[in-house]
């Protein structure tokens, strides 16, 4: 932190380096992303688990709403530019979209899926009168061709990760010692302090701001929504349509992601048209722009499989057992290992002992899943196993600390008439059994179900036949003691905490090498960073390809270093092409079209998403990660065809 200071405040002679509303938007996006990322490392383990009181979905679903999320999350900022621009300004736009976003969060916070699609839906529109502002007032800081814009925006950039650093951080104990729900309610609280932030520091960012203008050249909201929103909204309902009628769509991309994809070519025509329609003094700059939003689309639409298919990857098919952790770390970070786990686990591993294990029926052992149990499907497994009790809180034999470490297996018990178990096949084919309530449902009590042995009291854990033959299929015979429960780190420390680090480690290294480079005299120009950022993603890509090989294909459980490697290579591409992207959509778009052009770039990113759900659906196979490299490395090839192009527009526009 205290280069960041100094680059806020200056150096010890006292020249300013970077003006002082960059500290203030640094720590007021610092916050924002706080709880972006708690929602982008957690939802689709909350919509996916079954044995932690999640939703239960399949992993085809789960991702379709991820991705869907994740969509209209970045595509939103189209929006929130031209709002901004016409009729808010930036500082505004950003207050608004903050108070948004904290709704979003807590309402998320309770368990429904009602809840889930109305909090998704205020984040979208949060972070739509957010995203794209926050960013033009930190373009605006500068003025044109000052020399310091794109370390300001590495500075900006790395307030993000910083920010989703600490989220990892966060989520993971409030989750592990309360719910899902309380780490969702923590990114609200996150908001509430960015939003503060702002508040405190409004005055001194009057410079970033830009009043509300309308250009008679521009169109306006109503003519925009008639020319490209409507017309997004038919294609997507048309698309919608034929992605249901045809098969071959319905078998793969799906009709959801189908519509999405076709309601978006209005829009890509309309910032075609805007580069057509330009005057001869802003076409160059604007048509540049065109191929820095494939290369953002690309790049994000691999990136953002952090919260999605490598977050499931990590959860799945990695090594995290955390006995190598100091206690204190173990208590906050490391979770419980349930039954799944040891599916594909080394077979040296010790498993459960059998007598903390009982099996069930699948639709009570999705029930104990999802911490919802009927009262019936209760009484039939006491009244089956004699020795299993229910209590309700410590009693003899049972000591306080014994009751906190337990109390994660406690169930809420409903009346059986309330309760609704369906299955479904996800697409490889695995049977999912989800559990609903109806949101009016109140639980009759609270419930822990125990076992005693041998004059020892320890809890149980439910589980069906299925489940119990795959975890003890080829084991050792060595067993954990009764009680007793192998720690595993949280699968969103592995996969969401180590790109923002290496972002906050490497930033510094990646900013003094290009120095270096000009002092050399052999600056490598923004458009030559962009294209070697895709080809490093590529490579990126390359890596999890072979760990998927090594693991063959989710049979057996490989080393969290992969994901570590994996992390420290895209994240030097990132640091390449995602600063760099939006430091140049700033310095060629003409000043009336800075918000309207980063929206641009959101949506890019938003289709990016869109395939990023689409890709997390699938089986993350070697073969998968191969041709996605393949797919990065044929962008990369038209992004060096058009380096002239790009470099002549800088050159233009002193950028």
């Amino acid at each position: 932190m205290s280069t960041t200071t100094t680059a806020f405040m200056g150096d010890a002679t006292g020249r300013s380096r970077h003006p002082k509303g960059l500290s203030a938007l640094f720590f007021t996006e610092m916050w924002e992303r706080l709880g972006f990322y708690i929602i982008v490392g957690i939802l689709v383990l909350y919509l996916r688990d079954t044995e932690r009181g999640g939703l239960g979905m399949t992993v085809k679903h789960a991702a379709e709403i991820y991705g869907t999320y994740m969509a209209f999350v970045y595509f939103t900022p189209f929006l929130g530019g031209l709002i901004a621009d016409r009729l808010l300004g930036y500082r505004l736009a950003v207050l608004m979209g903050g108070l948004l976003l904290s709704g979003g969060y807590f309402l998320l916070g309770v368990r429904s899926e009602g809840a889930l699609y109305g909090g998704l839906a205020l984040v979208c529109l949060g972070n739509g009168l957010f995203k794209p502002n926050i960013t033009a007032m930190v373009g605006n800081l500068y003025a044109p061709g000052d020399p310091k814009r794109d370390a300001g925006f590495n500075i900006f950039y790395m307030g993000i990760n910083i920010g989703a650093c600490l989220s990892a951080l966060l989520s993971a104990p409030l989750r592990n010692e309360w719910t899902f729900s309380m780490a969702f309610m923590g990114a609200g609280v996150g908001l509430l302090v960015g939003v503060g932030n702002l508040l405190l520091n409004w005055r001194k960012l009057a410079p970033a701001d830009r009043q509300p203008v309308i250009d008679p050249r521009d169109a306006g909201l109503g003519k925009i929504t008639l020319t490209i929103l409507l017309p997004a909204a038919i294609f997507g309902a048309i698309g919608y349509y034929l992605g249901n009628q045809i098969a071959l769509v319905k078998d793969s991309l799906g009709p959801i992601t189908f519509a999405f994809l076709v309601a978006m070519l209005p829009i890509g025509f309309y910032f075609v048209m805007l580069v057509v329609r330009a005057t001869p003094d802003e076409r160059p700059g604007l048509g540049a722009i065109l191929p820095v939003y494939l290369a953002g689309g690309a790049f994000f639409m691999i990136l953002h499989l952090n919260g999605g298919l490598i977050t499931l990857f990590a959860e799945e098919r990695t090594n995290r057992e955390g006995g190598w952790v100091p206690d204190v770390v173990e208590k906050y970070y490391c979770q419980k290992a349930m039954p799944s786990y040891f599916k594909n686990a080394d077979p040296s591993l010790p498993r459960p002992s059998e007598d903390t294990l009982v099996v069930v029926d699948a639709q009570t052992d999705a029930m104990f899943g999802a911490k919802r149990i009927s009262d019936t499907a209760l009484a039939a497994v006491t009244q089956k196993h004699p020795d299993v009790k229910e209590i309700a809180g410590t009693e003899p034999g049972i000591s306080a600390q014994q009751w906190d470490e337990w109390k994660f297996l406690t169930l809420n018990v409903y009346q059986a008439g309330q309760m609704t178990v369906t299955t479904e096949k996800d697409t490889h084919g695995v049977p999912t059994v989800s559990v609903k309530v109806p949101e009016t449902s109140k639980p009759l009590r609270e419930a822990l179900l125990i076992r005693e042995k041998e004059g020892h009291k320890f809890p149980v854990i439910l589980i069906s036949q299925a489940t119990h033959d795959r975890i003890f299929q080829g084991a050792a015979a060595e067993r954990l003691p009764r009680g007793s429960f192998l720690g595993l780190l949280n699968a969103e420390l592995i996969a969401n905490f180590l790109n923002p680090l290496f972002v906050v480690i490497l930033t510094p290294i990646v900013v003094a090498f290009l120095s270096w480079r000009v002092r050399l005299g052999k600056g490598i120009s923004t458009a030559r960073k962009i294209l070697y950022g895709l080809l490093i993603t590529a490579v990126a890509l390359l890596v999890t390809a072979l760990a998927a090989y090594v693991g063959k294909d989710g049979q057996h459980k490989v080393s969290a270093w992969w994901i570590v490697l994996f992390y420290m290579v895209i994240t030097v591409g990132e640091l390449l092409l995602s600063p760099m992207g939006l430091s140049l959509v700033t310095k060629l778009s003409p000043k009336r079209f800075v918000g309207l052009m980063l929206g641009g770039w959101f949506v890019s990113t938003a289709v990016g998403n869109k395939l990023s759900g689409f890709i997390s659906g699938l089986e993350p196979t070697a073969k998968m990660f191969a041709i996605l490299a393949l797919a990065l490395f044929g962008v990369a090839l038209v992004i060096l065809a058009l380096q002239p192009m790009l470099n002549r527009a800088i050159r233009k526009y002193g950028a």
